[in-house]
């Protein structure tokens, strides 16, 4: 089954489930779902950044400093995080990511439910070839300076997770 094959939960602007379909009429329809977010961060709090393949059906080749992906039909915000992350990362056995807040994200791409969590990883990571093109663990301060100085192409929907976890962290949201 290719990526655009998978069935995801479609829902209303208050997240709530109205039906189902395939991410390929999905993303066609700009039909509002669902998305697990997932900061990474090493023992030492570095945060695991990557390039996404040349062959993601959304923003490929720009770079995230989150995992993350759609949540599948009936798969709950917590399962897809955790999924996402171990797939992402190249890991098992990873801990349970500690969820943080959601917010509705509407901009380039479309719009989805965005679930932002945040685990730490430990483990020795081998990042899916078919997902992470190139990656660091990068400390906040390189995060946060490539992320402002536009040198990197970015995916939009994380930029504005990230800014809205800092937001979150400094008591803002």
């Amino acid at each position: 089954m290719s990526a655009a094959d998978e069935v995801l939960d479609v829902v209303d602007r208050d997240d709530r489930v109205t039906g189902r379909a395939p991410r390929g009429e999905v993303y066609a329809g700009g039909l509002i779902h669902r998305c697990v977010f997932v900061l990474a961060r090493d023992g030492r709090g570095r945060i695991f950044t990557h390039r996404r393949t040349e062959s993601k059906l959304v923003f490929p080749a720009h770079y995230d400093m989150f995992v993350g992906g759609v949540v599948g039909a009936g798969e709950s915000y917590a399962e897809a995080a955790l999924r996402e992350a171990e797939e992402e990362l190249g890991v098992t056995g990873l801990g349970q990511p500690e969820p943080l807040f959601k917010f509705l994200y509407e901009g380039p791409g479309g719009a989805w439910w965005s679930h932002v969590h945040e685990v730490r990883c430990e483990l020795p990571v081998r990042p899916q070839v078919s997902e992470v093109a190139w990656y660091a663990w990068l400390s906040e301060e390189e995060v946060e300076r490539r992320a402002a100085d536009g040198s990197w192409p970015w995916v939009p929907d994380g930029l504005e997770a990230y800014r809205r976890l800092r937001e979150f962290r400094s008591g803002r949201q």
